[in-house]
Formats: C-alpha cells, structure tokens, sequence
C-alpha cells in the first residue's frame, strides 16, 4: 500500500467510501450521504491545520485517515481527535494499521501529543486496531447517539504520543 497527501482527484472515491457507511452502518452518525463537494470542504478544513492521507493499492484509493481538532477552546490544542475509514473490500489485511500508523507519525511531527478516538458500539474490527496501536480505553458514553432506530454507545480511546 501507498500512503500519501490527499489529493483533490481523491475526492469522489473519498465520498463512496464514506456514504457506504453512513448508508449502512452505525460508524459515523451522519444518516445522510455526503457529496463530493461536501467532501472537499471537510478535506480542506482539516489540511489547513492538521493532516489527512490516503492509502491506495493498484492505483486506487482504499482508505483515508485524518486528525482534527478535538475541542475548539485552546487548551485542548495539543489534542486531536483522529478517523479512519477504509472501502469494504480492503477491510482485514493490514491496511488499517499501516494508514493509521502513519498518521499517528504524522500528529507526532506536527506537534501533537494526545489522540483521541471516538467509536461507536459495537465495533470490534476499529476496537482492535486501536488496541494494536496503543490506545487505551477511556470510557463509555451509553446511548448519545440514535441511529436506524435505536440507541448506540460511543467508545472514547486515547493514545498519548511520546
């Protein structure tokens, strides 16, 4: 797998992978589909401060991480909350790690020292990952998200950044 920048031409593949899941499962809360337009409004808005890359294989992009901010107020500003989505297919063969891995490297470089991330239940492939790269459960907000007609808890995983 490449891992690189986020490059405006990954916009629309970006957007698929995402509506997949905002279509079918509880991951995200959003309940409707982004377009591309909206995608690169949210791209660019993370870039100017922060960070957002893309794996491919074969040319073709099968997941994207990014880092945010995790709270506007200015003493969280060594804090970022962190997000990662990769297309179905490419789900279990390591892709995760590695496109993870790097991001984390890349909030270390940027200055960062904690990474939050924020999971909604249940989701044990997202819960392994984080465990594989050092994140440590925080706790448990019980049924603050409603989706598909019911209530979803939401994980909160942290990892501190040497």
């Amino acid at each position: 797998m490449n891992i690189r920048q986020v490059k405006d031409d990954d916009i629309e593949r970006i957007a698929e992978i995402y509506n997949w899941y905002i279509l079918n499962t509880t991951i995200t809360f959003e309940t409707e589909a982004i377009s591309p337009l909206e995608a690169k409004k949210r791209i660019q808005d993370k870039v100017e401060n922060h960070d957002w890359l893309v794996g491919e294989s074969n040319q073709e992009i099968i997941g994207y991480a990014y880092y945010g901010s995790f709270r506007s107020r200015s003493a969280y500003n060594h804090t970022v909350e962190s997000t990662i989505y990769l297309a179905q297919e490419s789900i279990g063969k390591g892709f995760g790690k590695s496109l993870y891995g790097e991001l984390i490297k890349s909030a270390k470089e940027h200055g960062f020292r904690e990474l939050i991330g924020v999971i909604a239940l249940p989701n044990q492939g997202s819960i392994a990952l984080h465990q594989k790269l050092g994140f440590e459960e925080i706790g448990v907000l019980k049924n603050v998200g409603h989706k598909f007609e019911r209530y979803i808890n939401v994980g909160i995983w942290q990892k501190s950044i040497p």
